[in-house]
């Protein structure tokens, strides 16, 4: 079976990405599959989760050993997200057919995307307000108060947008699951967010491999790549690494999801251009607002 060489590389490349930052694959994955590699937008979709299915168990090992995992708020995530994804995978096919049914799943992907961008975005204002928050008062160990109905709703949602593009069971979800549980540390947020993916990923999985575009070749190809790539970013990953990638992330997501919604070139450099010029200082403001001013350059020694 042939094994696609630059499909493998880039596999490396998200999967490393994914290992130094905890970003969820689909995301980064499907778009370079079908901007670069002019892979049918369902087949990239098909493929991509069968492989993301076999990675997600390596890092839920990992927080599961580590007790990382709030089950509670799994099984409820679970229940709303599986079924999800099966009728997110069924939807893509009744909603069309042949070429009719690639341009609903790229349209599909890129609003996927621009919403990944912005709870990328989001997550991080969360997480400097809550930095903040924890150097003025000591954090809190109370066990959180499980709400079942808001949780399987946030399952649902997101195992609807992972059946039909395979983007949201890292990124999306767990924003979502932070403005329900704020309290929730971080690492419980993130080993509870690997694992209830499992499942989720291996529905929508199955649901393409029966009624999807899946390319066994493609998938291998993928796999070949990724599974060293996340086992070295996850080795050598670092708080100070993933604050850097993460913004490049985000502006990549961003870049991606506005072209495959069909955005002329004139608009997207425009739209581009205008988040490079804006983004930075008001960042810079946010920090010095949450007081995370910018470090002043070490001053040299004179002897």
């Amino acid at each position: 079976m042939h094994i696609d060489l630059y499909i493998a590389l880039a596999g490396l490349v998200v999967g490393f990405t994914v290992g130094l930052t905890g970003m969820g694959g689909g995301a980064l994955m499907t778009p370079i599959l079908v901007l670069l590699f002019r892979v049918q937008p369902l087949a990239a979709v098909s493929s991509d989760l069968v492989a993301s299915f076999v990675m997600k168990p390596f890092g839920g090992a990992v927080h599961i050993r580590r007790g990382t995992v709030n089950w509670t708020l799994v099984r409820w995530l679970v229940v709303g997200s599986v079924p999800s994804a099966l009728l997110g995978v069924g939807l893509i096919r009744i909603l069309g057919h042949g070429k009719h049914l690639q341009d609903v799943v790229q349209g599909a992907m890129g609003a996927a995307l621009l919403l990944a961008a912005a709870t990328i975005a989001v997550k991080a204002v969360i997480g400097l307000r809550h930095r903040s928050h924890e150097g003025r008062s000591a954090a809190s160990s109370t066990p959180i108060t499980v709400r079942p109905l808001p949780t399987l709703a946030i399952g649902a949602f997101g195992g609807l947008l992972v059946g039909m593009t395979s983007v949201g069971s890292g990124s999306l979800i767990i924003v979502l699951l932070l403005f329900l549980y704020p309290s929730l540390r971080a690492s419980q947020l993130v080993g509870t967010d690997l694992v209830q993916a499992i499942p989720l990923v291996g529905a929508a999985a199955f649901g393409h491999v029966l009624i999807g575009d899946f390319r066994l070749a493609l998938t291998l190809s993928l796999l070949v790549g990724s599974i060293p790539g996340v086992y070295l970013g996850a080795r050598i990953s670092a708080h100070s690494a993933s604050r850097l990638v993460r913004p490049a992330i985000a502006f990549v997501l961003l870049a991606s999801g506005l072209k495959l919604i069909q955005v002329g070139n004139i608009e997207l450099g425009a739209i581009l251009l205008g988040v490079l010029v804006v983004g930075p200082p008001l960042w810079i403001w946010l920090r010095a607002t949450d007081g995370f001013p910018l470090r002043p350059l070490p001053q040299k020694v004179h002897y």
